[in-house]
């Protein structure tokens, strides 16, 4: 069968007979729900012992600190349902080794424990799985369903899901839910199917002709109530449900690593993929893949899949092609011309290609750049802009200038209502004043999608409080034109042969940031130290870090804006002249 893109993004294959064949033989790996939505090729690596001496990224800091909040977290939950249910409650020792753990929760179920927290199944050899959920709740007519604590938000605004409230999980609890709606999250779902089939190998589940028993739930970041999925509803593309697309990925992920345990040909090669900027195997790929001068360091997932099948396997093959004739596949979200100059422009180590002559871009009298900064889903804890008069300073005007709208309380936090209030406030005075004065305002960000998700979120968690606008007001100012995406134009009139991030583009307008360690991901680490979060006393240097990082931010969109309004970028080539 043929390869295909899941909903995650990612190319993965279907079992094909050369699948069956490396699964045929005793299974040798074990594998936790992880692989399921992690590359092939990852999966490969991790169990090839001859990559062990292979490059690898350094650690990530900040992935162990999302792993220590969200340990935490759990921790949180546990504490709440454990002084909830005090009768019910069965605890497996954390410290003890894997087998223990598994040892301790098979007595807990034969005890028929109500609740079991930290629960390890028993390794199912035959598999080739293993794994653990934070909690076991046991179904009103036996067996158990699993339950699992993560630390991102599960639900959005909406009716529909089917929710029991967080310290009673229980499937008899459920009902939907009026004010909130499922937020699509693949990897819970995929997880919990993987428990369920760790559930039913043990002989732990529930009795398949039970209504309850396709039933999984999760805590979220919100920790108010638990989602509960039915994992036999056919939501998956084609038609499938949650248990059908893990089996058929869960085998497939058994195989490549079987294959690459035992030294047969490897079932998966490299290709770039979004999931190729955190992966830890990313240098090993990156050089074999820069060696090769393979299509998808320039179109990626799916397209550089059919690419290749169609005998476009390297960037100097599409460079070779002729823009004008017929595509040799289909290239969705992009046109086989524009295909054609990011591959020359590649070859030719161009960072950036102009599409047009001239760039459009709108310029007003009064300007203001706006930056964000929030902690992961936690909060919006800083809101930076950058107020300019490209049309003159007047009388009465505030000071052009660099403002920080910010709470230092660890986020989520009620202060973030006053600092949204007060970034909301005057920048709604800013443009009342340039109407006022019959000048023309324009705002700007990079990559609205961001700022415009909490903008939102903000109106509708603060509703009705002092300085908070109504959700119908900021959708208003979110809608006018004189909120312009920055990204949004250089993804029109740009081809970025590196990546359109603000850190890759802004470069090109000659603007450099003054932190060397400048970057999203840092700033998180930045702000843990900057409020304590780790308990620690706060450090006052990281906070003037993140204003300066958030300053550098605006000041690069009014430094690009700038570039693509003047002479220089004449001397960006013409994708046509490549």
């Amino acid at each position: 069968m043929s390869d295909r893109v899941s909903t995650l993004g990612y190319v993965t294959a279907t079992v094909n007979s050369a699948t069956d064949s490396a699964a045929s033989g005793p299974v040798v790996v074990s594998l936790d729900a992880s692989v399921t939505t992690r590359c092939r090729r990852r999966v490969h690596l991790d169990h090839d012992p001859r990559a062990a001496g292979e490059p690898q990224a350094l650690p990530d800091p900040l992935i162990e600190q999302r792993r220590a909040d969200a340990a935490a977290h759990r921790e949180r939950i546990g504490a709440a349902l454990a002084a909830a249910h005090p009768e019910h409650w069965w605890r497996v020792p954390a410290a003890a080794t894997a087998h223990e753990r598994a040892a301790a929760t098979a007595e807990a179920v034969t005890a028929g424990a109500r609740l079991i927290w930290g629960a390890q199944l028993p390794r199912d050899q035959a598999a080739g799985r293993r794994g653990g959920a934070e909690l076991l709740v046991r179904a009103p007519d036996g067996g158990y369903l699993p339950v699992i604590v993560v630390r991102h938000r599960i639900t959005d605004p909406g009716a529909g899901a089917l929710t029991s409230p967080v310290l009673a999980p229980f499937p008899d609890r459920a009902a939907a839910n009026p004010t909130r709606k499922i937020r699509s999250q693949p990897r819970d779902l995929l997880r919990l199917a993987h428990l369920a089939r760790m559930l039913g190998g043990a002989g732990w589940a529930p009795a398949a002709e039970l209504a309850v028993s396709s039933l999984g739930g999760v805590i979220g970041m919100d920790a108010d109530v638990v989602v509960w999925h039915d994992l036999q509803a056919e939501h998956w593309p084609g038609g499938r449900s949650t248990l059908d697309e893990y089996d058929e990925r869960f085998a497939d992920r058994v195989a490549v690593a079987t294959a690459a345990a035992v030294g047969a040909p490897a079932m998966a090669h490299p290709s770039r993929i979004t999931e190729c900027r955190r992966c830890p195997w990313w240098p090993t790929c990156e050089a074999a893949l820069t060696r090769e001068q393979d299509v998808s360091l320039v179109v990626r997932g799916e397209v550089a899949v059919t690419m290749r099948s169609a005998g476009v396997g390297t960037v100097a093959d599409l460079a070779e092609l002729d823009p004008a004739a017929e595509p040799p596949v289909p290239l969705p979200g992009m046109s086989f011309r524009d295909a054609v100059a990011l591959a020359r422009a590649w070859q030719r180590g161009l960072s950036v290609v102009r599409r047009v002559a001239r760039v459009p871009v709108p310029r007003a009298d009064v300007e203001v750049d706006v930056d964000m900064e929030s902690f992961g889903e936690a909060g919006a804890y800083l809101w930076g802009a950058l107020l300019s008069y490209p049309g003159g300073v007047r009388p009465g005007d505030e000071p052009a200038g660099y403002r920080a709208f910010v709470t230092w309380d660890p986020v989520p936090t009620q202060d973030e209502r006053r600092s949204f209030a007060e970034f909301w406030t005057w920048l709604s005075r800013i443009r009342s004043a340039a109407a006022a004065s019959g000048r023309s305002f324009a705002a700007y960000c990079y990559n609205e999608q961001a700022e415009n998700r909490w903008l939102i979120a903000s109106a509708r968690r603060f509703a009705g409080q002092p300085g908070i606008p109504r959700v119908a007001e900021v959708e208003r100012f979110i809608a006018t034109p004189a909120w312009i995406d920055l990204f949004a134009l250089v993804s029109e009139w740009f081809l970025c042969a590196h990546g359109k991030g603000l850190k890759r583009i802004a470069p090109a307008a000659g603007f450099a940031w003054r932190d060397p360690e400048a970057g999203g991901e840092n700033s998180m680490r930045w702000y843990r130290d900057a409020v304590g979060m780790d308990g620690a006393p706060p450090e006052l240097a990281q906070r003037q870090r993140l204003l300066r990082y958030n300053e550098d931010d605006v000041v690069a969109t009014k430094a690009l804006r700038e570039w693509m309004t003047s002479p220089a970028v004449e001397h960006v080539p013409l994708a046509a002249d490549l």
